[in-house]
């Protein structure tokens, strides 16, 4: 068995010429030392990965090759993915490595989770000190992790009150029902309190039932119809439409992503937040800001909603969270909050003292001052990069977004630039209807990093002309 011994002190150069002493096998497992079974629980505070030099396009024997995996996979696993022909087994820093160890500059960072990057020492000793103190208890009982992220993230945000969820549709979720709860608790003599949602064009909520009833994506719904009734889709930004369907004793709350990722990154406007945060005010109804995705440092701001002024009733939080471990978060104001009781709402993992030890990691870090300066800076460097680099193609249509989330629109299907970046060793993500190159690398990516991509991208280009010509 492959030995991992852990020192943080000594971090991993992300070489392609080093290989970890990691096994894909669950009997090898460096941060528990579990072997055949046996819990061993040797991991330490401090970790440290054992590499050996070796060809970089060498296999270590005993791991399976990628062809291995993908069939097994198909046998195995719901098809519920159509999944890139890769088959990641490490990363560190924005580097990820392939079972044949290539390597990858990575500017998906797992859907915008992977924030601080792959292997962040402070995030590896938050986990492995709660990993061999406590791990889960169940919300019946108090921990103290869950306790600390709660007063971090209300001391830095509009919110008085948390509840924490396993991802971002469960947060949705959430936000649903305590919508519709606020509308009874605040007008108790009313027969019909206001039940019904607005939510907006290419916007993105979940695929839970009734996150995925806010979802305005027809493809995504259609095939489990009916969804929770009650849901008008309006155009995004279009204040005139919007304004004569926000209604008083029928419109419970506005669901609104900030800044839209999966719908293509688009951005809302401060003129249109404001009205919506105005007229939710003259109506009654709660407004909710999806900051799943744009949310906790990925525009520069620690909330999108900063860059325009406008504050919420209620925020949904999730995939950077945790940096990479399961969680969501919605984000409420007293007002909200004192119409739930015990027993409205739960769950059995949420909270866990592992993932929010987690998070207070990632939030620590990432609410800093400079390292919000630093997402800034590099966003405007990247979107600059990218205009000299491919600005001046005649496939690309606009290139926009925020801090470091930016979207290429193209005037041709994505797909095929999405697969020549990766065999060049880049990996990037699609949006909106296909044809939007999405950039939400991690955080911590350098400049140098950032032009590697764009210049990636540049010599990729020309298989749009090929694919077009097809």
């Amino acid at each position: 068995m492959s030995s991992v011994h852990v020192c943080l002190n000594n971090p991993l150069s992300p070489s392609s010429t080093l290989r970890r002493s990691f096994s894909l096998h669950i009997e090898t497992t460096s941060l528990l030392g579990i072997s055949n079974g046996r819990r061993t629980l040797h991991a330490t505070a401090c970790l440290n990965v054992e590499v050996e030099a070796t060809d970089g396009n060498a296999v270590k024997p005993g791991i399976p090759k990628s062809k291995e995996v993908m069939e097994t996979e198909a046998r195995v696993l719901v098809g519920t993915y159509a999944r890139a022909p890769v088959v990641l087994a490490s990363g560190k820093g924005c580097k990820l490595y392939d079972v044949e160890g290539r390597e990858y500059l990575d500017m998906s960072a797992g859907i915008a989770v992977n924030a601080l990057g792959h292997g962040d020492e402070d995030w590896l000793k938050a986990v492995v000190e709660q990993a061999t103190t406590l791990t889960h208890v169940s919300n019946m009982y108090y921990s103290i992790p869950q306790v600390e992220l709660a007063k971090r993230l209300v001391a830095s945000s509009f919110a008085d009150r948390v509840f924490f969820s396993n991802s971002g549709t469960e947060a949705n979720e959430a936000a649903i029902k305590f919508s519709r709860k606020f509308q009874r608790y605040t007008h108790p003599d009313a027969k019909e309190p206001a039940t019904e949602f607005i939510s907006f064009t290419n916007s993105f909520h979940g695929r839970t039932v009734g996150a995925l009833a806010l979802t305005s994506k027809e493809h995504y719904r259609s095939p489990f119809e009916p969804v929770m009734p009650g849901v008008t889709f309006l155009e995004y930004g279009n204040i005139e439409v919007t304004k004569k369907l926000i209604q008083q004793g029928r419109t419970a709350a506005v669901f609104v992503e900030p800044i839209q990722g999966e719908g293509g990154i688009y951005s809302a406007t401060k003129e249109f937040l404001q009205f919506l945060r105005s007229a939710c005010d003259d109506s009654g109804a709660l407004l909710v800001f999806d900051e799943v995705q744009c949310g906790l440092g990925r525009t520069g701001y620690l909330w999108a909603h900063e860059a325009f002024g406008v504050f919420p009733d209620i925020m949904t939080l999730a995939k950077p969270l945790a940096g990479g471990l399961p969680i969501g978060a919605v984000l409420v104001t007293e007002r909200v909050a004192s119409a739930m009781n015990y027993g409205d709402h739960g769950s059995t993992f949420a909270g866990g003292p592992l993932v929010c030890n987690a998070a207070l990691a990632v939030v620590d870090k990432i609410s800093n001052p400079s390292f919000l300066a630093s997402v800034s800076k590099k966003g405007l460097f990247l979107k600059e990069i990218l205009k000299q680099k491919i600005g001046g193609s005649s496939h690309v249509r606009e290139i926009r977004g925020l801090g470091l989330i930016v979207g290429i629109e193209l005037d041709v299907p994505a797909s095929p630039l999405v697969d020549a970046c990766r065999n060049a060793g880049l990996l990037v993500l699609t949006a909106g209807k296909g044809n939007v190159i999405r950039l939400v690398p991690p955080l911590i990516i350098t400049e140098q990093e950032l032009d590697h991509a764009a210049e990636i991208l540049y010599q990729a280009l020309p298989v749009l002309d090929q694919h077009n010509s097809d």
